[in-house]
């Protein structure tokens, strides 16, 4: 292969291609071969001047389409598959003149007359591509046709590792949207296939900041960036991959979170759904759609809640408890959602017979095992880790007010026996939620923590620096209270004295 720099022919043999295309179509017709040597002849000289590099590009570009099209024509498929082969292989090929004949090939994919005969082809074409970097995005889209059939026959397997070989984010050749649609149809299959790991890995490729919402531009804005355009087109070698085009990635974006949603959930990984939650909610095309952003707020508060506790956790909670759309258009998410952010202890029977109903309309809770749905099948599972949030909110609520409480009463408070109980507290403490002592021959719960020597005398020194602090304060005032004094006695034999004078 040459190195793909293309100089000026040595000669220009258009004339000859102009007069020879018509002749071997009309030869075709009754020998197929003879056309297709005819060209090939014409095609060497073309190709095989002094140098490769003084090569006719235009001429041969021509004469390559003009051989598998007369193939593809006449229906030898056979024929079409030798001579791709053939001419890709040829002594000083150009890579441009390659590339445009599999381009060409790839056109014909779809009038291939059955699948067996289009997948010979595909094959074809995967194996003239296989290592040059030149044609890397033509292969990327062959391959993905017949991952694409692969999945129609229903071998999700073989459709999945077809598409999965390819690297297309180190294309520098494929438009960046181009590569996230590839990236996202790899994730896709790998979900459909049951490879959470690989999916997971896949989507990782994709930068959420391609995604990032734009600010409107102004008409002066627009008009600017469309001048500067202009005058980077001037200056742009034509070998220079085209500019990315600024377009909408609203449907890249949704279909990226969905995926993301789809892991986090199988996962259980709550806090990181209900973050990809509030990215959906921050596009246009579900903020302009009551349905969608409906639907997308009940979700964040859903997963928020079934978050385990932490410092983001509870940040997060705040922040979306301030969201005033929640009061409008989901008011009894929203009031769950307020009762999880009071120190206040809930019920749970109580919740579950306030919320309950509601939140079993949604795909999210099965307040029943029956009820069941056959989505992820985790339905149920996450009413149970509702049930335990709820529970160790109000422990927490408890270890806020009590020191010491009894295990009867602390029961009672919490509607759970004594061994849920213990269970439910052990887990806070092992998480350093909270800090709990239990003494079960007295039955009682212990929430005070100890202080060792250190932090009592820690505490004694904070205390004597803060009394310190205020004596001087004090002292300070004293004095200053003192020179105020000592002022104004003179400040009022002055003005009697004023006085005196001037009654005489």
């Amino acid at each position: 292969m040459s190195d793909g720099t293309v100089l000026k022919a040595e000669k220009d043999f258009t004339k000859d291609v102009d007069k020879l295309l018509p002749e071997a179509q009309e030869l075709a017709k009754t020998n197929v071969q003879g056309a297709v040597e005819k060209l090939l002849v014409l095609e060497k000289q073309a190709r095989q001047l002094t140098s490769p590099q003084a090569s006719d590009l235009a001429s041969t570009s021509r004469l390559l389409v003009g051989i598998v099209t007369i193939c593809k024509e006449s229906g030898d498929w056979s024929l079409l598959n030798e001579q791709v082969l053939v001419l890709s292989k040829k002594h000083g090929q150009l890579k441009q003149a390659t590339t445009k004949m599999v381009q060409v090939v790839m056109g014909f994919l779809d009038d291939a007359p059955n699948t067996e005969t289009k997948m010979s082809t595909i094959e074809t074409l995967r194996t003239v591509t296989e290592g040059k970097i030149f044609v890397e995005v033509e292969r990327a889209r062959v391959t993905r046709i017949l991952s694409n059939i692969k999945k129609t026959q229903g071998d999700i397997t073989s459709a999945t590792d077809i598409l999965c070989e390819l690297q297309v984010e180190t294309f520098g050749s494929m438009s960046r949207r181009e590569k996230t649609e590839f990236i996202l149809e790899q994730v896709a299959l790998c979900i459909e296939k049951g490879d959470w790991t690989q999916a997971s890995i896949l989507s990782r490729k994709i930068s959420t900041r391609y995604f990032a919402r734009k600010p409107k531009k102004t008409p002066e804005q627009q008009e600017k960036d469309r001048k500067e355009k202009e005058e980077k087109d001037k200056k742009r070698d034509p070998s220079d991959p085209p500019p990315e085009p600024e377009d909408d990635v609203t449907d890249l974006k949704l279909q990226y979170y969905e995926q993301q949603i789809i892991l986090a959930k199988h996962d259980d990984k709550y806090l990181d759904a209900c973050k990809h939650y509030r990215q959906v909610l921050d596009t246009e095309a579900v903020e302009n759609n009551p349905d969608l952003l409906r639907s997308a707020l009940q979700r964040t508060i859903y997963f928020i809640l079934l978050s385990p506790h932490s410092n983001e956790q509870s940040d997060l909670l705040h922040r979306i408890h301030t969201d005033t759309r929640n009061a409008q258009l989901v008011p009894r998410d929203a009031q769950l959602l307020h009762s999880f952010t009071v120190p206040e202890i809930m019920r749970w029977p109580v919740v579950a017979e306030t919320y309950g109903p509601h939140l079993g309309e949604s795909d999210i809770f099965a307040p029943t095992a029956a009820q069941e749905r056959a989505g992820d099948g985790k339905a149920h599972q996450r009413w149970q880790d509702l049930r335990k949030r709820v529970i160790e909110h109000n422990v927490r609520v408890v270890a806020k007010y009590y020191t010491r409480i009894r295990t009867a009463r602390l029961t009672q408070l919490l509607d759970l026996s004594e061994d849920e109980t213990e269970e439910y507290i052990s887990q806070l403490v092992t998480s350093k939620t909270i800090y709990a002592r239990i003494d079960r021959p007295a039955g009682v719960v212990n929430f005070a923590k100890p202080r060792d020597a250190d932090d009592v005398l820690n505490e004694w020194s904070s205390n004597m620096r803060g009394l310190l602090g205020l004596l001087e304060r004090i002292d300070h005032l004293i004095t200053k209270e003192e020179m105020m004094a000592r002022i104004k006695p003179a400040g009022a034999t002055g003005k009697e004295k004023s006085k005196t004078a001037k009654a005489h």
